[in-house]
């Protein structure tokens, strides 16, 4: 499903990055038959870049706020350095009965934690600093997250957010979940504490750095 570019242009950014494995194929399979809102899932063009975005950082512990089936923390999993974890949060079982599933089958099921829960008590408890923070959960609570995570970052950390153009509808919210993220753009470009760059990728993506 095409957000925002051309869905011809998208087929041929996504025929032209470097293909998912079988188990990444069946995952986004099983994601598209069984979930009730299965455009949450990540797919090749933005898995891929969540991907090499943890291999050019260098990342060695990652956080993500928004498992859904697993899709993004095992394309994540993919490029961290030996000794790399990632813990992943979610709030819904059924979402992480699928997400555990193929975790445990892949080769990364001892970097990846799954925390059932509210994700800002999850914060709460995890110790240490983190490299990159992946925010892809109910959009309310995404000023809240950034504001719990942005000091936890290590010195070059990374904080990505997804969704943040909300299929164009930032430009004349009219719902909680467009306004809760068309506010939080609006604050991340006029926080002095970080550097921001706001791309065109699936439904929008923003990268955080601190300054």
């Amino acid at each position: 499903m095409s957000f925002l570019v051309d869905e011809a242009i998208e087929a041929y950014a996504e025929a032209h990055s470097t293909a998912p494995g079988p188990a990444l194929l069946a995952l986004a399979e099983e994601t598209r038959a069984t979930m009730s809102a299965p455009q949450m899932l990540t797919g090749t063009i933005e898995g891929r870049f969540l991907e090499l975005l943890v291999f050019a950082a260098g990342a060695r512990r990652v956080l993500e706020l928004g498992t859904f089936t697993g899709y993004s923390a095992l394309s994540m999993a993919a490029a961290l350095p030996p000794g790399g974890r990632i813990d992943t949060c979610d709030i819904e079982p059924k979402h992480v009965e699928v997400a555990q599933r193929y975790i445990d089958a892949s080769p990364y099921a001892d970097r990846i934690s799954i925390h059932l829960g509210p994700a800002l008590e999850t914060i709460d408890r995890l110790e240490g600093s983190f490299d990159l923070v992946f925010i892809d959960a109910d959009k309310p609570n995404y000023a809240s997250y950034y504001e719990a995570v942005l000091p936890r970052l290590s010195e070059r950390g990374l904080i990505v957010i997804d969704n943040t153009l909300w299929s164009g509808r930032v430009l004349d919210p009219q719902d909680e979940d467009t306004r809760a993220i068309a506010a939080l753009n609006d604050a991340i470009a006029a926080d002095e504490r970080v550097v921001a760059v706001q791309l065109t990728i699936r439904d929008g993506v923003t990268l955080i750095r601190p300054r």
